[in-house]
């Protein structure tokens, strides 16, 4: 498990990377708040921390210039990657605070209203140990509907009407996730799990096109075998295919994530610094092998291929080709 802090022992490359003299003091702070408040832990509870992640009647605001959003696929074609994620939440806050110290984060989970009893929970915005806090609110069911779709359509309803960030020029928004979303919003649901009321459904084309204009938006995209253009078509449609970011392995999300803002805010080189102290070949490699899909970036070094499959087998890549 990722800890709060600035110690790189147990990295590839021990002390090739630090967050700087001016942060280490924080860095301590953090480290020393996170072990007064105990681990994380993201499954073994029954149910959510309704106080802190229910949507109903609540707004979640940020006043920071760089406030970052996270929707995370919780369903049970996610296998662990909701938990890969959440475990890397320190080195996620930490690098990118480096970068811009105001950064602010919310947390979501997505499931499926027709199977998942909380199918919409959702953070406030946040910063240090906080955090932890909200990924401990948080619980991802593990259900999950059938024909390949989650509610997505509903979660970004959510964000569309109730996330406010008036200070920000260009506010980041990622989805991890694998399957479709339901063609509609659906006045019922909304209802019921939001607590507003919508006169009539909406069309979900219209809702992620209307938060696009909000949010510099990606999808982290999780392999479905057999359905993959079926599902890759639809969000084409929806958000761009610039913006659909393929990932090749549970262990990368994170440093892709990363990378994304990294380069958007002019910080890729430390990034690349970054990565490499943690990383082997193969863990880079599979990192650019998404990376590489996005406007601007360059694949670094001699990384050419991975082998790492997203199921754990041996799957051979070249990022050159590709």
């Amino acid at each position: 498990m990722y800890g709060w802090g600035d110690d790189t022992s147990a990295w590839k490359k021990p002390g090739a990377y630090n967050y700087g003299s001016a942060k280490a003091p924080y860095l301590k702070d953090l480290e020393k708040e996170a072990a007064k408040d105990g681990p994380r832990t993201y499954t073994e509870k029954s149910s959510p921390n309704l106080k802190l992640v229910d949507p109903k009647g609540r707004i979640i605001k940020s006043m920071s210039k760089n406030p970052i959003l996270f929707g995370i696929d919780g369903t049970g074609s996610m296998q662990t990657w909701p938990g890969e994620f959440f475990d890397r939440a320190p080195l996620l806050y930490q690098t990118l605070s480096k970068y811009r110290d105001d950064v602010e984060i919310s947390f979501s989970v997505i499931g499926d209203t027709v199977s998942d009893d909380w199918p919409v929970q959702v953070s406030d915005f946040g910063k240090g140990v906080t955090l932890d806090s909200f990924l401990k609110a948080l619980k991802p069911e593990g259900r999950g509907g059938p024909g390949i779709r989650e509610s997505y359509e509903l979660w970004a309803h959510y964000i569309n009407e109730h996330a406010q960030t008036p200070n920000a020029v260009s506010p980041l928004l990622f989805i991890l996730g694998d399957e479709k979303f339901y063609d509609k919003v659906d006045p019922k649901q909304v209802q019921h799990y939001l607590g507003d009321t919508l006169q009539a459904p909406i069309n979900s084309m219209d809702v992620w096109k209307a938060l696009a204009q909000k949010f510099d938006m990606y999808l982290l995209r999780k392999q479905y075998p057999g359905h993959d253009e079926e599902i890759t078509s639809q969000w084409k449609e929806a958000i761009g295919e610039q913006k659909i970011i393929p990932i090749y392995d549970p262990l990368r999300v994170v440093d892709i994530a990363m990378g994304l803002v990294a380069k958007k805010w002019g910080n890729y080189g430390d990034f690349q610094t970054n990565l490499s102290a943690r990383q082997d070949s193969n863990g880079i490699a599979s990192v650019m092998a998404s990376l590489k899909v996005a406007p601007g970036v360059e694949v670094i070094g001699d990384m050419k291929s991975m082998t790492a499959g997203s199921d754990g087998s041996k799957k051979s890549i070249n990022l050159l080709e590709e």
